[in-house]
């Protein structure tokens, strides 16, 4: 199986379950969400996309930096390497920022311009990932992988377990918004909220991710591949068990106990079901039909970052394909199925034309 597939797959499938949660939040309207049932899958389903995509940039960038050890690259050149892409993911997420408001001007407040969104927490969690990599880095790579999963460990406990206090008792009000607002996403209003994605919880994933990637790099991984991937999805079952009986202790760390938005024993959960799902995919990439012939899912991981940017537009911005909140969940439907249809064509120009410029490169 080649190594990434799996990778590929899981962004494909965040892709696909990003595209049915706004085509349905967007275009059905307030009866059709009152009275249809598939809202609320719809709505089930969007808890994994931003998850998965901020995990999965943690196992590729602990990929990413082994694969430049490997070669021999020194750890200063790796670290300037990697915080250099994440640095440019922000100033994507900044330039999508821009773009939004300047699509949806005049209606747009310019307080959009500095919202705290996935691609901004991306960038700046692959920046720290980079200096984690760097201040681990310097041994040798089986002495380094190791020093910075233990690392990438307990930086995601620290931030899952920071995120409680940081979102009520010890917010750090002295800051101005636009910056309370990388730390719990307080935004403009008076409390921080659950629909934006500041670094406390969301850098978790990442760390988590990079954890997982330099585990995937392992000796006995490497050795045993299929055993320890199942483990690992063994792992996110006992994570969600464990997660059940802690939310059910009368034992309580925090003034303020929120489970489905700070606790860290949610956050427990959803690492769990990234896990499973991790295996899931990889047994099906390896055992199963996910690589025989052509894999749309495959297509659209490839240029997961591409088909993000453009379907926003093409669902809530200027440019929707449907009217806004006045369609039936049928024919949100069929916009959606145009909507993936659009966007793996989309997918398949960008890498024939990728691949003609390597070739003529």
């Amino acid at each position: 199986m080649k190594r990434l597939a799996y990778i590929d797959w899981m962004r494909g499938l965040a892709c696909v379950l990003m595209f049915q949660t706004h085509a349905y939040d967007s275009w059905m309207s307030l009866e059709a969400k009152k009275s249809s049932s598939v809202i609320a899958w719809s709505r089930l389903g969007g808890t994994l996309p931003a998850p998965l995509f901020i995990f999965l940039a943690g196992v590729s960038f602990a990929l990413m930096t082994e694969r430049l050890r490997e070669k021999g690259i020194e750890r200063n050149a790796i670290s300037r390497q990697t915080i250099r892409r994440g640095a440019e993911i922000f100033g994507m997420g900044l330039l999508f920022r821009v773009q939004e408001f300047a699509l949806g001007y005049p209606w747009s407040p310019w307080t959009d311009l500095l919202r705290v969104d996935v691609l901004n927490i991306l960038g700046l969690s692959m920046m720290l990932m980079g200096v984690l990599c760097w201040a681990t880095g310097d041994h040798a790579a089986a002495i380094a992988r190791t020093r910075t999963l233990a690392a990438a460990l307990f930086a995601t406990a620290t931030v899952a377990m920071l995120t409680p206090p940081l979102w009520t008792t010890h917010r750090p009000k002295f800051l101005p918004w636009p910056l309370e607002s990388y730390i719990n996403g307080v935004h403009i209003f008076n409390e921080p909220q659950p629909w934006l994605f500041p670094l406390f919880p969301w850098a978790a994933f990442a760390f988590g991710g990079l954890a997982v990637g330099f585990f995937l790099f392992t000796d006995i991984t490497k050795r045993r591949e299929g055993l320890m991937f199942a483990a690992l999805g063994g792992a996110g079952i006992l994570a969600g068990i464990l997660s059940v009986l802690f939310d059910s202790s009368p034992i309580r760390l925090y003034a303020v106990y929120d489970y489905w938005h700070t606790s860290p024993n949610f956050f427990l959960m959803r690492c769990g079901i990234l896990l499973v799902i991790l295996f899931l995919v990889y047994a099906w990439c390896r055992w199963g039909l996910a690589q025989k012939g052509f894999s749309p899912i495959i297509q659209l991981g490839k240029t997961s970052l591409l088909v993000y940017w453009v379907h926003i537009e093409f669902v809530y911005g200027r440019f929707s394909i449907l009217p806004k909140a006045q369609c039936s969940a049928l024919k949100a439907t069929v916009g959606l199925l145009i909507i993936f249809l659009s966007m793996l064509a989309l997918s398949l120009l960008r890498t024939s034309w990728k691949k003609r410029t390597a070739k003529a490169s």
